[in-house]
């Protein structure tokens, strides 16, 4: 839209557009053969890992030899109009009239693994059919330290104080995030040995 044989300044035209000065001197730089090379690899991992943002991509990259920066990693993925799949903040409300217990981690310092560990347990819904997944999480570690995924009957009046367990639900939806809404799973089995595979990933 930009007429350069036009008698009316290339500046006004500019402002006339709504475009910046410099937008209209600038010319493009193709994308280098590194670039194309890596979002090509981005790309894939991107499918293989669609919950993975820059810092983890990085860290993939890294891992096969690649030597990339996390904000060239950040740009790129906004080149490709790429973003990791992952749940917005939500804060969880506690039931009405749900019992209050004393927190016992106020003021602790808490430095070494087997310190503190957090449990939890989480429904997983499959169609037709539902699944318990319980886990032990070390806080200091933030390591998983034992899980078991089961179609047990669960029985609970309402929500804790989210202090207690927040590593843990932390843990919930980046399992739900990353692996349960990926896949479709056939069976507790699979269920099972998939979840398995993620969490030693």
């Amino acid at each position: 839209m930009i007429d350069r044989n036009h008698r009316l300044a290339l500046t006004k035209q500019a402002a006339l557009l709504g475009l910046s000065r410099g937008s209209v001197y600038y010319d493009p730089v193709p994308v280098s053969d590194t670039d194309l090379a890596l979002m090509r690899r981005l790309d894939e991992l991107h499918l293989e890992f669609p919950f993975a943002g820059a810092r983890m991509l990085r860290g993939l990259l890294a891992a096969e030899g690649s030597k990339v920066g996390r904000r060239h990693v950040t740009t790129l993925m906004r080149t490709m109009g790429i973003e990791a799949i992952y749940r917005r903040p939500n804060t969880s409300k506690p039931a009405p009239g749900h019992r209050v217990y004393p927190y016992l981690l106020r003021g602790l310092t808490i430095d070494r693994p087997n310190h503190v560990w957090a449990t939890d347990i989480h429904l997983h819904p499959h169609g037709t059919w539902l699944v318990y997944l319980a886990a032990v999480m070390d806080w200091f570690a933030r390591r998983i330290l034992a899980w078991r995924l089961s179609n047990i009957s669960i029985s609970m009046d309402g929500k804790g104080a989210w202090r207690d367990n927040v590593f843990v639900e932390r843990f919930w939806r980046t399992v739900k995030y990353e692996e349960v809404y990926l896949h479709a799973y056939d069976g507790v089995g699979q269920a099972r040995q998939s979840i398995g595979r993620y969490i030693a990933f």
